[in-house]
């Protein structure tokens, strides 16, 4: 086996190679505006860090947010074209889950919440029971209105870091962006364990911000 797993849903432009056994290697650069730009050399450096090249690579594994809109399509747009042309298997997690079992990796035990930015002064978010089993399906609120439902429960990731004020844990040491490595280690488990993966389509959870004008007046050729 040699996945490759890549994020694009936050901030962070992930990517990772795991063997089977263990991560052999992992790209990651934090920069919101740069996704398309930063993707494929990062994909470029991990299969030369790991001595391979692309055709090599047997699984894709792709996180399907939630996230914005433009950078999120970027990560499944090259998945998916990775996958037709080297005619190999590209599998759907949720980003938030990644999160979640990197935060288990760090140490993190018990009940939880992730929260990642979904801009608008709001948060992508859901429940875990432990860093491998979510307990609600992803969610898009203001931090505000979750203060009274999450009240006592840890709380991780950049939405939690940004609105302090809204959770009564938040947990600043614990992992603020997603990690290929950990999304491909949580694959490569849940391949062993037939666990389930989603499609490879995006969980956007609202309209993008880019939408056509109400009165937009199209003109045709007649």
């Amino acid at each position: 086996m040699l996945l490759l797993a890549l994020d694009t849903a936050t901030p962070a432009v992930t990517v990772a190679l795991h063997d089977g056994d263990k991560v052999v290697a992992e790209a990651r650069q934090v920069d919101a505006r740069r996704h398309g730009e930063l993707l494929l050399p990062s994909v470029d450096r991990v299969l030369r860090e790991a001595g391979h090249k692309l055709d090599a690579v047997t699984d894709i594994v792709v996180g399907v947010g939630p996230g914005p809109y433009t950078g999120l399509r970027v990560g499944i747009v090259t998945a998916a074209t990775f996958g037709a042309a080297l005619g190999v298997p590209v599998r759907g997690l949720c980003s938030l889950d990644g999160i979640a079992y990197a935060a288990g990796q760090a140490g993190l035990e018990g009940e939880f919440v992730v929260a990642t930015d979904a801009r608008r002064k709001e948060v992508y978010w859901a429940r875990y029971a432990d860093a491998r089993t979510r307990v609600t399906e992803p969610s898009v609120d203001r931090p505000a209105d979750l203060t009274e439902k999450l009240a006592g429960l840890t709380v991780v990731g950049a939405g939690a870091v940004l609105y302090p004020d809204a959770f009564t844990d938040v947990r600043a040491d614990m992992p603020e962006h997603q990690s290929a490595g950990a999304l491909a280690s949580l694959a490569v488990e849940r391949l062993r364990t037939g666990g389930e993966f989603l499609p490879d389509q995006p969980l956007y959870l609202r309209r993008p911000d880019a939408q056509v004008p109400a009165n937009y007046k199209v003109v045709t050729p007649k």
